[in-house]
């Protein structure tokens, strides 16, 4: 199925279009990402995660459609949710896409949860993945120095491993926290390294 074909309304066909075209970019934040974001939200809806599907996926199409490495990213990407969705929709995703921000959704947000859950479930792939992921995001910030981007890289990986849970939903944990956890530690250690 083609990722056109994963738009979860009906209508809003151009819409849909505009939002291709907008993840159509070079980086981490690309259309696969966003395939995978839709697909590790079947995995859990399939996982018996209770949440609005339809919701959700708006949420995944939206999270990162504004991305251009600075800090407001998600929240232009949340304002052009709230004025292209039908109303029925907009408020909340522009919530859930907020959310995006520090991954922190409250424990009876379920939707929160589940695209929390899967927007970080890149932290859980096997090496190779992870490392051209971790490129990725290094391309997403070419606009900052090496020591700069270092430092804030680490400062993210940090604060994600010192959470409890990097994970909100049973199943998410279950398939990825060991995993993800390997991989910020590795991560992290290769960011303290000295470069050359």
């Amino acid at each position: 199925m083609s990722l056109a074909e994963r738009w979860p309304l009906e209508d809003h066909h151009d819409l849909r279009t505009e939002l291709l075209a907008a993840w159509d970019r070079d980086g981490y934040h690309d259309q696969l990402h966003l395939t995978e974001v839709l697909d590790r939200l079947d995995l859990l809806s399939e996982q018996a995660a209770a949440f609005d599907r339809t919701t959700a996926a708006l949420a995944a199409w939206f999270h990162d459609a504004v991305y251009d490495g600075d800090a407001d990213d998600e929240e232009r990407s949340a304002q052009w949710a709230e004025r292209a969705l039908p109303t029925a929709y907009a408020e909340e995703v522009a919530r859930l896409v907020r959310m995006t921000v520090h991954h922190r959704p409250a424990d009876d947000d379920p939707a929160g949860c589940a695209l929390s859950d899967a927007d970080l479930a890149i932290l859980a792939a096997p090496r190779e993945r992870y490392d051209t992921y971790a490129a990725g995001v290094r391309a997403d910030f070419a606009h900052v120095s090496d020591s700069d981007f270092r430092a804030g890289r680490a400062a993210v990986l940090a604060d994600l491993a010192a959470a409890p849970h990097l994970f909100h939903t049973p199943a998410a944990r279950e398939l990825w926290e060991e995993p993800a956890r390997a991989n910020l530690a590795r991560e992290l250690e290769e960011l303290g390294r000295e470069p050359g």
